[in-house]
């Protein structure tokens, strides 16, 4: 089984960057044939701005930019994606949603069919979401962020493509000494990926 890890922070040193090391390195330790690339979104100078060649491939009729086919192919040879991001604004940072806007193109996660029904064309892949958020889950809570955001992230982008969301955590109070315990549900995650049912 090969994963694709996304990564979306600026800073290596961060939280978000060691759980998703963590992940990859369980996934790894659950079995040695398990394979995982680390895509560090940030680092490698994903350029997230939707712009005229996307019109145009949205449109259907310009080619696929150079480094979207990029990201499509690392996309095509997984099994499992596993999104790791710190929570701005109850939802991805900008990064990672125009990797989202730029990557997930119609004709390759999807096609709109003249019958106005939606093809989903990704229900091969299994998807993993880890958020890590400063607020506490009575704030998540009370407000409806964390439903909100099922609904549009799990249902809005993956479900529309046919993705199947196997699971999606939200590691909460990130800013007061959670490291540890994040750290420890990261490894279960891996874990869990890694040795599949």
């Amino acid at each position: 089984m090969h994963s694709l890890i996304v990564v979306a922070h600026p800073d290596s040193a961060s939280l978000t960057h060691a759980v998703a090391a963590r992940i990859g390195q369980f996934i790894t330790g659950a079995d040695a044939r398990n394979s995982v690339t680390l895509a560090d979104l940030a680092a490698e100078g994903f350029d997230p701005r939707f712009n005229a060649a996307d019109i145009g491939l949205f449109k259907q009729g310009a080619a696929v930019p150079a480094d979207v086919a990029a990201e499509h192919a690392r996309l095509d040879a997984a099994d499992t994606l596993v999104l790791v991001y710190p929570l701005y604004w109850w939802s991805f940072p900008a990064l990672l949603k125009g990797w989202i806007d730029r990557v997930f193109t119609q004709g390759w996660a999807y096609a709109d069919g003249g019958d106005g029904k939606v093809e989903k064309k990704l229900q091969r892949l299994q998807v993993h979401l880890v958020g890590i958020g400063g607020a506490g889950a009575e704030m998540i809570e009370r407000r409806g962020y964390g439903a909100a955001m099922k609904t549009q992230i799990d249902m809005g982008i993956f479900d529309y493509c046919g993705a199947t969301v196997q699971s999606s955590t939200l590691l909460l109070d990130a800013d007061s000494g959670q490291a540890a315990a994040h750290l420890q549900t990261a490894a279960d995650i891996g874990r869990t990926i890694g040795t599949p049912a």
